[in-house]
């Protein structure tokens, strides 16, 4: 099992760019079966997720090449319609196969998805959505073997502005007859970023980013290239790091837009930040003050990918902070092991109060979780003497070579095998 190896207080200095979105790449590989040829992506992060959906596509005849950063699917030699239980377990981005598979095949079997365990994560509103627009769906021993009767465009209105549902909606709407419109979308940039890949290939969609999208569907879709969008969580968590190291950092090829409620929750915190053009500038001079209210919601509120890390960064702070977890109900995990740190925090159901303490000092922990994971790296960073943080290959599913990416800005980072 690989580790890494932590020996805090080293103040993180220097630049670094932030590659392309996890979020983003996921649903657009899944959706590079429709168009029954290439599609060049390209900033494509070298992720286990992106392996794990790259794994899928073979499985099913695709033909994949990845060099460096650009990945290039072929699915004009696609041969099944059946989805390994074994690849879907690994990862829960692989239902957004659902849409595309149905789209270009008229079926899918595929099991119930896998991933972190962060709580609930139905995926009714997927299934609502796809039968609305004309799909059967039968569940046979934990498998889900679904048919498109007649596919045709509808008005869907969503009952929680869910992700993946959008995405998945979307996906198959592009090859509906006619118009589906889509109430109470999400509006995460990573779904704007699905919509301009789309369109690229040959679809008509609109609305993206705004709570109604528009599909008019098309028969038929074409060749592709399209550059994937910067990681907004991977940005929120270096900034982070930089922060709670009283570091100085430029992070390069940031879309400041997408970090928002992010940044504005750091400068809250006393971060110096400045933006020009893609380039985003962190300072962090004093301890942190303490936040006395963050909230997760759906975008554009503070993202629950960034809860972890936030409040690894806020167990050092000046004063008491209150963290509220609305998205997800079992999302912290990582506070246990922030205890072992030296953390002084306080559970009740969804809410988190914590004491801000002088110092954490290092210790063995575990990563339980993506995003947990990260949160104990960003406490490792600033905690006195060494921190070993095991089970790594949970932050291996998010983040790039992350202890490279730390080292670069000058953290003392090992991973050990």
């Amino acid at each position: 099992m690989s580790s890494f190896l932590i020996e805090g207080g080293n103040p993180l200095k220097g630049t670094i760019r932030i590659g392309g979105a996890k979020n983003a790449v996921l649903p657009i590989l899944a959706a590079t079966v429709m168009n029954g040829g290439e599609s060049i992506l390209f900033d494509c992060p070298n992720l286990r997720d992106v392996h794990s959906m790259i794994e899928i596509l073979r499985s099913i005849g695709c033909r994949v090449h990845f060099d460096q950063s650009t990945l290039t699917v072929d699915s004009s030699t696609l041969s099944s319609y059946e989805i390994p239980e074994n690849l879907v377990r690994e990862m829960r981005s692989s239902i957004f196969l659902m849409g595309p598979m149905l789209a270009r095949c008229g079926k899918i079997k595929i099991s119930y998805p896998g991933g972190c365990e962060i709580g609930p994560r139905p995926i009714d509103l997927h299934l609502k959505a796809l039968r609305e627009l004309g799909v059967k769906i039968t569940e046979v021993h934990g498998f889900l073997e679904c048919e498109v009767i007649s596919l045709e465009g509808k008005e869907i209105h969503l009952d929680y502005p869910s992700v993946g549902a959008t995405e998945n909606a979307m996906l198959i709407a592009v090859m509906a007859k006619g118009t589906t419109k889509i109430r109470n979308a999400a509006k995460e940039p990573e779904i704007i970023d699905l919509q301009d890949y789309l369109n690229k290939m040959g679809a008509k969609v609109v609305g993206a980013g705004t709570s109604e999208i528009i599909i008019e569907g098309v028969e038929k879709l074409h060749n592709v290239e399209h550059q994937i969008i910067s990681d907004r969580i991977v940005a929120g968590t270096i900034a982070t790091a930089v922060a709670i190291t009283g570091g100085e950092a430029v992070l390069d090829n940031v879309i400041a837009d997408h970090l928002g409620p992010i940044i504005a929750k750091l400068k809250e915190a006393g971060c110096l930040i400045l933006q020009k053009n893609k380039a985003l500038k962190i300072k962090m001079i004093h301890r942190p003050k303490a936040i006395e209210m963050t909230k997760t919601l759906p975008y554009p509120g503070f993202p629950t990918d960034m809860q972890a890390q936030f409040m690894a960064f806020m167990t050092i702070a000046q004063g008491t902070s209150i963290i509220t977890e609305t998205v997800f109900e079992n999302r912290y995990k990582q506070v246990d092991e922030l205890i072992r740190m030296g953390a002084n925090i306080k559970i009740d159901g969804r809410v988190a109060v914590i004491q801000g303490v002088k110092k954490l000092t290092g210790a063995r922990v575990y990563a339980k979780d993506l995003r947990g994971g990260a949160a104990l790296v960003i406490a490792g960073l600033a905690a006195e003497g060494f921190t070993t943080v095991e089970n790594i290959k949970h932050i291996d599913r998010g983040y790039e070579d992350l202890d490279c990416m730390l080292k670069s800005l000058g953290a003392n980072v090992h991973r050990m095998d």
